[in-house]
């Protein structure tokens, strides 16, 4: 079938004020407009949640929070207790922070070790995978320091849900479906539904976290780093093989940083420094300055084209360069106006380079992003994440606390700045976004996707500058991307497209599952929200 291409279907125009012109003849969505509050998110009970949290007194922090812990039953698959976070807000003059709660290797693991048993890279639905949890120290320490209303009012819906069942939505039984096999042992049977792989409005509940969390309701972040969950957790991975002590637990903490900054067509975007990936984002939107993008045919192939040509560079550039800053990094060299020129000067327009030499580490998987603005105008772009779908696979015996398997982001290279070492933090993938305008914070907004989330960062802004998309356009606008050598190119672009891309020696396919996820909110001048939330997912934006 020769699709035509999605131009018409995602008209909207990105302006000063909020004036859209959508075909309303034509499927899609009209932006979420209020002025009080906004959410948005992949699932529509914990954007709810997050607007009940700004209703009863909490503020944007309080509602981030809410609804992102929620999203660990809603979408078990993606995200849960046993993941990690990073996050990103602006205070309502508009100060910036960055908080880094991604976990550490166990101190006694050893690349040394895993390369003696044979292991060229690191099981990935192994303990060894497994890194500390570091999102539940992160979102006790945003309450106390942040927020409003305490970790026991924010944690109460999720008790309520993780108890009662949430009803399985689409996607989620989609994702569900396609990523079963990797549970283990009991976690197949914590996480089924009456026996078998949910289906959508099948009823999904976890009573053992309700338990959980009510100890860390009562006790802080010492009810899950501590006495009986911690040793649960211990208990677990030491069986599969683990290295994990409650040292290793009780040692976890959150870490503020800087966020880095670039410019692109009247824009800052702000990303989290390593280890996250956002600088690879920047470095994208540095090289894309060198090309005249904003005359290219949106959905065409050239643009897809430089974008995958960029990527290419950018990820390599990545893969070398980002790291654990507490042990190495180069963000300075990523991030330098000459790296960029010096490679937006190696693509070719009309031939496609071969991939880089893939280092080996897992990359491309799964997460969850929610952000809100309040009343005040504090704006929250969080990000939290179990990595792979179901993560490790690995649940915790009594609790049923399903482990990340974030360690499978090293690689076992020796010598590289990424190398699995104990205390370590490995690079990861989920990045928080900001954008300003004059100093201003304007739009928290997050990509989801794994490996896609540079690459979706470049391109979702520059939807909105190269060719003035409002926030939902630009959310909706097929997607495409160039990964260990397959260039994946959504059922949105034409044939015509595809075929003009294979002939610039790209190989391309168009994947089982659509690429990725996005939210977005924009504030603009006059007061009102705009909330913007990817089809792709089941969630939505809500405001009041």
């Amino acid at each position: 079938m020769d699709n035509s291409g999605p131009a018409a279907s995602v008209p909207g125009k990105m302006t000063d004020g909020v004036s859209h012109m959508r075909d309303f003849h034509l499927p899609g969505r009209s932006a979420v407009l209020a002025s009080s509050g906004m959410c948005a998110t992949s699932h529509p009970l914990a954007a709810q949640t997050a607007i009940e949290t700004l209703k009863a007194g909490g503020n944007a922090m309080d509602a981030a929070i809410a609804g992102a812990v929620l999203l660990g039953i809603c979408e078990p698959q993606m995200t849960g207790i046993g993941g990690d976070c990073f996050v990103l807000w602006s205070d309502p003059d508009g100060t910036l922070h960055a908080l880094n709660g991604s976990g550490r290797a166990p101190a006694a693991q050893t690349a040394d070790s895993l390369r003696a048993e044979g292991h060229e890279t690191i099981p990935v639905h192994s303990a060894h995978a497994v890194t500390v949890p570091g999102a539940v120290d992160a979102f006790c320490i945003l309450s106390e320091r942040v927020g409003k209303l305490g970790i026991d009012r924010l944690l109460a819906p999720t008790i309520h849900y993780a108890e009662a069942g949430v009803p399985v939505a689409a996607r989620v039984a989609f994702d569900w479906a396609k990523d079963v096999d990797t549970l283990q042992g009991q976690a197949r049977d914590i996480y089924a539904v009456n026996g078998a792989v949910p289906t959508p409005g099948d009823r999904f509940a976890c009573p053992q976290q309700a338990e959980v969390l009510r100890r860390i309701a009562r006790d802080g972040r010492d009810g899950f780093y501590a006495g009986d969950v911690a040793d649960d957790m211990v208990n677990a991975l030491r069986a599969a093989g683990g290295t994990h002590t409650l040292d290793d637990f009780a040692a976890t903490a959150a870490t503020d940083t800087t966020p880095t900054q670039s410019a692109y067509k009247g824009v800052t975007l702000f990303e989290h420094p390593p280890n996250g990936q956002g600088a690879t984002a920047q470095l994208m939107l540095n090289m894309l300055k060198h090309f005249d993008i904003a005359a290219m045919d949106p959905w065409g192939a050239d643009r897809a084209h430089i974008e995958a040509e960029a990527a290419k560079l950018a990820y390599d550039a990545r893969n070398r360069f980002l790291a654990d800053p507490d042990h190495t990094t180069r963000l300075e060299h990523m991030l330098a106006p000459e790296t960029a020129a010096n490679l937006a000067a190696l693509i070719d327009p009309k031939r496609a380079m071969a991939d880089p030499v893939p280092i080996s580490e897992a990359v491309h998987k799964d997460t969850i992003y929610i952000t809100v603005v309040d009343k005040d105008r504090m704006a929250v772009s969080l990000l939290y994440s179990i990595f792979h779908g179901f993560g490790s696979g690995i649940a915790s015996d009594r609790f049923g606390i399903l482990f990340q398997n974030r360690g499978a982001g090293f690689t076992l290279e020796r010598g590289h700045p990424n190398e699995l070492a104990g205390g370590k933090r490995p690079m990861h993938t989920i990045i928080p976004g900001m954008l300003a305008r004059d100093g201003a914070p304007i739009m928290p907004f997050g990509v989801m996707g794994g490996a896609y989330q540079p690459n979706g960062h470049a391109r979702f802004v520059s939807n909105l500058t190269d060719f003035a998309l409002d926030p939902q356009a630009a959310i909706d606008a097929p997607r495409a991307f160039s990964d260990a050598g397959n260039m994946k190119v959504e059922r949105g672009y034409s044939d015509a497209v595809r075929a003009e891309l294979s002939d610039r020696g790209h190989t391309v396919t168009v994947p089982e599952t659509a690429i990725g996820g996005a939210q977005a909110i924009m504030i603009h001048d006059n007061g009102t929200l705009e909330g913007a939330s990817d089809p792709r997912k089941d969630g939505c934006a809500l405001g009041y």
